[in-house]
């Protein structure tokens, strides 16, 4: 877990550092040297405290910085994970995304955006929040079993468009490049290419499956064009978030399935009623998407 210290810029003394603290007036309590209002963070290590300790001539505990900083809005969190990004990522992040800025919604309402995700039985998502007594962690009304890859569990696969999706289609076995083609191309893909006429843009996500040449031949035979997609660009895709909503409803499912049928069924069935509008939302909002990996220079984006 990273925790945070506020670092003095700007107030400092020739001789000794002094950091002053902003005192509570309607508090009697006496505020010792330590912070500063003009600030900016640091991880808090344990070698970051001896050095404050160090600067400032003040013994402060882990418990008093965490006291200090909740005064001022700051608090333990955990950092939000992202895929490493290499130059090169960034840099053809940052060029599809210009190139996508100028597309209209209109441009964006005939794309079909497809991807793969696991579901498990035991998959945890952390949702879950107990209240225990001091001391208790080990108590068994206070643990919860999971599986360390969350067990058994199926391979999905669905695509979204502005007005509709594909149908779900889940998956026991491992995705390769013949059933991606088999089942994914000519069973889902190819029967929306048919509605939507010949523009009908497709986007998957480059796993190795989608790029066998038995797949290339398949799309180009059904005269389907796909879109390229950089590597590690999962933030522009919508329907990553399609799957978080999937995931949540099936964590708050009550009873929760417990066995692979029930987990298949739940899965059809809650693919089928999410809601369209929250689709179409998050497809709408792509040129926001491709604006803020620009501002980022094809880094990482709040979305």
């Amino acid at each position: 877990m990273i925790f945070y210290v506020v670092e003095l810029l700007d107030d400092w003394n020739v001789d000794v550092p002094s950091w002053k603290y902003p005192r509570n007036l309607e508090s009697s309590r006496v505020s010792s040297p330590g912070f500063g209002n003009d600030s900016k963070m640091m991880k808090l290590t344990k070698h970051s405290i001896i050095s404050v300790s160090s600067a400032t001539g003040t013994i402060n505990s882990r418990q008093t910085i965490y006291r200090r900083l909740g005064h001022i809005g700051l608090y333990a969190r955990r950092p939000v994970r992202f895929v490493p990004l290499t130059a090169t990522h960034c840099q053809l992040q940052l060029t599809w995304s210009r190139e996508q800025a100028l597309w209209t919604p209109q441009h964006w309402s005939c794309v079909m955006f497809s991807d793969e995700s696991n579901f498990s039985l035991q998959a945890d998502s952390r949702l879950t929040l107990i209240w225990s007594a001091p001391g208790t962690p080990y108590h068994q009304e206070n643990t919860i079993e999971r599986h360390r890859y969350g067990g058994a569990g199926f391979l999905v696969w669905g695509g979204i468009i502005l007005g509709s999706r594909t149908d779900l289609h889940v998956n026991s076995v491992t995705m390769t490049g013949h059933i991606y083609r088999d089942v994914i191309l000519e069973q889902h893909v190819r029967l929306f290419r048919g509605a939507m006429g010949a523009e009908f843009p497709f986007i998957d996500n480059n796993a190795r499956p989608h790029s066998a040449n038995i797949v290339y031949e398949c799309l180009q035979l059904e005269d389907i064009t796909r879109l390229d997609w950089p590597a590690y660009l999962p933030d522009l895709n919508p329907i990553e978030h399609v799957w978080d909503m999937l995931g949540r409803r099936i964590a708050v499912r009550q009873p929760p399935p417990t066995c692979l049928p029930e987990l298949r069924s739940a899965l059809l069935n809650e693919w089928c009623i999410i809601p369209q509008d929250q689709i179409k939302n998050l497809i709408l909002i792509i040129p926001g998407h491709c604006k803020a990996c620009i501002a980022s220079s094809g880094r990482y984006t709040p979305y």
